[in-house]
């Protein structure tokens, strides 16, 4: 049986999906303000990875992944820019513009990394109404309150808030995890629908009413609120009052709603790097149950950090490197999928240049491997059902790639078997390393030959320049040269 990591309860688990052999799984994607970079890249790898072993253990899976495009601000707080308005600035474009620009950066990323896209893709702006009515079942069960900037979650109404990061919100004081807002009742709450301050110019802002009870308001704190601000406004609406506001969802309702939408109430998994567990992860687990009255998660996944200098890569520090670096460099995005694989998902990785030079050689090794197996070689060897075995008690054991890729690196090196059994044992492991193996033992087409042959009289000649020219026409075409001492190795890409 597969047993995954759940944060929840920092134990492995079996997995015991809601329905049947289908596993309903939500993914936190990407906020579409800037590139993504090889910490996003990893967590996505890591998601397609989960996928495929589910696959290979015969489940089925509906997978979700949102595209935040609206509502990320600058702070964990609840404070400064949103993140997409800031793009905008930066760039002279609306913010719809930079929202199509870097979701289709980010979709071209993924295919070059063989990641494959998520059966349902919801765009946060796609889904206002949604997360109205959510926030609408959050205020009606008294778990909401209105200071001057937002409808505001109250962290103190729930007994357990903090049980995903592992923290009591009564010992941690103002500031210890994020800036304190005066106004709010206690440091950990956060906002489910911000207003547009009065001074603000949004491009995207969304007029929307809230219903309260007058218990749940100080009607004269908000009517002050109102006189202040033109863009909120209080009416008396029968027994309720009614807010109406302009504004923008909090970060956090929109993967409550959009998940709840798309896979029903309760599912199976929910995945995330382990930077959304403090905030993000543990304010979704906050709302959805006081929407919901119930878990709606049974099993968080996160995956750690990739690391620069032994920091964590990210756009703060700007110590990240995007899709477009790794290109320029002229590594094979394959090469980068290879390094994340060799480490375990919940274990640190610290990216350099000469450790992906070093995934990339053995990649190419291993395609080079592949590539010289000779399929006429047939046999039938009883140890392929002992390399089965032991490839899905490494892959089930929360995902164990590393220990997988040695196993695979072990039965190519096997003299026991034969060249067709190892050549087809890679290419079932293969369905869940997403390596592309079986494009090693293509044919390479009789235009790339004539340019290797071509090239290498080239180099016979010391003509380093058109050499160079050559290497990268074949490469333009789809496919590697690498130089060997007998003449040339050709890869497709």
């Amino acid at each position: 049986m597969l047993k995954l990591y759940n944060t929840l309860g920092r134990q492995k688990v079996f997995l015991k999906p809601l329905k049947d052999k289908l596993v309903r799984m939500y993914s936190c994607g990407p906020t579409v303000y800037d590139y993504a970079h090889l910490g996003h890249f990893r967590a996505y790898v890591f998601v397609d990875t989960l996928k495929r072993v589910l696959k290979y253990n015969k489940y089925k899976v509906k997978h979700v992944m949102n595209i935040t495009d609206v509502g990320h601000l600058t702070s964990d707080a609840d404070t400064g820019e949103d993140k997409m308005e800031k793009g905008a600035k930066r760039e002279g474009k609306t913010v719809w513009e930079i929202a199509e620009f870097y979701t289709k950066d980010f979709f071209d990323a993924m295919e070059k990394l063989n990641v494959e896209r998520a059966n349902i893709i919801c765009k946060a702006t796609d889904h206002i109404k949604e997360m109205v009515d959510m926030v609408q079942k959050i205020i009606d069960n008294g778990y909401a309150y209105v200071i001057s900037d937002g409808i505001y979650f109250d962290t103190s109404k729930l007994k357990d808030y903090g049980k995903l990061a592992g923290f009591n919100p009564e010992e941690l004081k103002a500031g210890a995890r994020v800036e304190f807002n005066e106004e709010k009742k206690n440091p950990t709450d956060f906002a489910l629908w911000k207003f547009t301050a009065k001074d603000q110019k949004r491009q995207m802002e969304w007029q929307n009413e809230f219903f309260f009870k007058a218990e749940q308001i100080d009607l004269s704190k908000i009517l002050a609120y109102a006189n202040d601000n033109p863009n909120i406004k209080i009416e008396k609406s029968g027994k309720r009052f009614k807010l109406i506001v302009k504004g923008f969802p909090g970060w956090h309702i929109e993967c409550s709603a959009m998940s709840i939408k798309y896979l029903g109430k309760v599912f199976d998994i929910h995945t995330g790097g382990i930077d959304h567990i403090p905030v993000h992860h543990t304010n979704e687990i906050a709302q959805s149950e006081a929407a919901l009255k119930k878990e709606s998660v049974k099993i968080w996944m996160h995956n750690e950090f990739v690391l620069v200098d032994n920091q964590k890569m990210s756009k703060s520090l700007q110590n990240f490197y995007t899709m477009h670096d790794i290109l320029a460099k002229g590594f094979d995005p394959l090469a980068l999928r290879y390094l994340f694989l060799t480490a375990h998902y919940r274990s640190k990785l610290n990216f350099t240049w000469d450790s992906l030079k070093a995934a990339e050689n053995a990649y190419k090794s291993l395609k080079e491997k592949i590539a010289s197996l000779d399929l006429n070689k047939k046999g039938k060897s009883q140890k392929i059902k002992e390399y089965k075995k032991k490839f899905l008690e490494f892959i089930n054991d929360d995902l164990n790639t590393p220990q997988a890729l040695s196993l695979l690196w072990q039965m190519l090196k096997d003299d026991e078997l034969s060249d067709k059994e190892k050549y087809e044992l890679a290419l079932d492991f293969d369905k869940v390393f997403g390596l592309k193996l079986k494009e090693a033992k293509v044919e390479i087409p009789k235009e790339i030959v004539e340019l290797a042959e071509e090239r290498l009289k080239a180099r016979k000649e010391k003509n380093w320049k058109k050499a160079d020219q050559l290497r990268e026409e074949i490469k333009k075409k789809g496919y590697s040269i690498e130089d060997t001492d007998d003449g040339y190795k050709i890869f497709k890409l």
